[in-house]
């Protein structure tokens, strides 16, 4: 089962020689020195029990999204908060456009709900469409959302996103939103604008990509839904966030320079590496955030694995298929050598 697990998502450094590693979509800025000295500080109090009610770094998370700290709902990444929502809401049908991240599906099957998938196809760069609504019935209770998508990068519709909002409001449904990735385009992108509108929203974050802590394991929720916010918290053991995570959090919270100064080198880089990809004569697919698909009839992370380098091979994301990868997009000196070797 642990290989399993691992074969679905990017990262595996543990049983791969890697020099470099394209597979996973942290912030090639890397760590701010302010995180990494939090987290030295923290081992100062590493002998006590953290914070279960984590009153600290929910009234700077409060400040930092201008959300009410009851709102709040932290998690040992966002991945403890997918199957916190499951087992909380007891969903018996869910539904989840694909492709998309695989967790969503993890989490949704330990509560043995039915599975509906939503197609979006290569023709239209795999974007979200209307016609979903046909699928969001009265039985379904729960629908998965990623904005941006992850493995393609990009946005969902706004417009589009009110009116299924407004859909799910009608058919009691329940939408989850994973923005894991939002502060890499912009936070004026995101639908924490709406949560004040809709109790059946769910908004899911991390610092996990922007921050790069991946190994601290940080996540949080927005939640308006005090009835819904319970159920969800009661999922959670108790002490499920380190001092560790904590002290960081609290730091993070504070960086909105950092994240602009992030958004603004990501989008330069991106559209650099998207130039020189097709040149190459790959087809790339449109993102906003700070990896790209690309497709490629030749076994590219084989022959890349050989030099070191490893990037995600997309072939078992339900929806795509046999010559899809996604490249994390880091910095120049990085992505010139992944572009000489392809």
């Amino acid at each position: 089962m642990k290989g399993a697990r691992m074969s679905i998502h990017g990262g595996d450094v543990y049983r791969n020689h890697v020099d470099i590693d394209f597979s996973i979509n942290v912030n090639p800025l890397g760590t701010p020195e302010c995180v990494k000295e939090a987290l030295h500080n923290a081992v100062e109090i590493c002998g006590k029990y953290p914070d279960m009610e984590a009153e600290r770094l929910g009234e700077a998370i409060s400040t930092f999204l201008g959300v009410p700290k009851e709102y709040l709902i932290f998690g040992n990444g966002a991945s403890e908060l997918f199957m916190a929502i499951v087992h909380g809401i007891k969903p018996r049908k869910i539904v989840i456009p694909v492709p998309s991240f695989y967790g969503y599906e993890y989490a949704a099957k330990s509560v043995d709900g039915e599975i509906i998938y939503y197609e979006m196809n290569q023709e239209n760069n795999f974007c979200l469409k209307e016609n979903m609504k046909r699928i969001l019935t009265e039985d379904v209770n729960l629908l998965f959302l990623a904005n941006p998508n992850n493995p393609i990068g990009n946005l969902l519709d706004k417009e589009l996103m009110k009116e299924l909002l407004l859909h799910c409001k009608d058919k009691g449904i329940y939408v989850v939103v994973d923005e894991c990735f939002i502060e890499f385009c912009g936070n004026q992108l995101s639908l924490l604008s709406e949560i004040e509108e809709y109790e059946h929203l769910i908004i899911v974050r991390t610092f996990t990509k922007i921050f790069t802590i991946p190994g601290v394991r940080l996540g949080y929720l927005v939640c308006k839904n005090n009835a819904v916010h319970t159920k969800i918290a009661g999922q959670l053991p108790e002490w499920n966030l380190s001092c560790f995570a904590q002290e960081a959090g609290c730091i993070c919270a504070k960086q909105a320079e950092f994240i602009e100064k992030t958004k603004i080198y990501i989008e330069e880089e991106r559209q650099f590496m998207e130039k020189e990809l097709t040149q190459i004569g790959l087809r790339t697919f449109p993102s906003v955030s700070n990896f790209i698909t690309i497709y490629s009839d030749k076994p590219l992370y084989e022959k890349l694995l050989k030099k070191g380098i490893l990037i995600r091979d997309c072939s078992n994301f339900r929806g795509l298929g046999k010559g899809f990868y996604r490249i994390a997009v880091k910095g120049r000196k990085e992505n010139k050598i992944l572009l000489g070797n392809l």
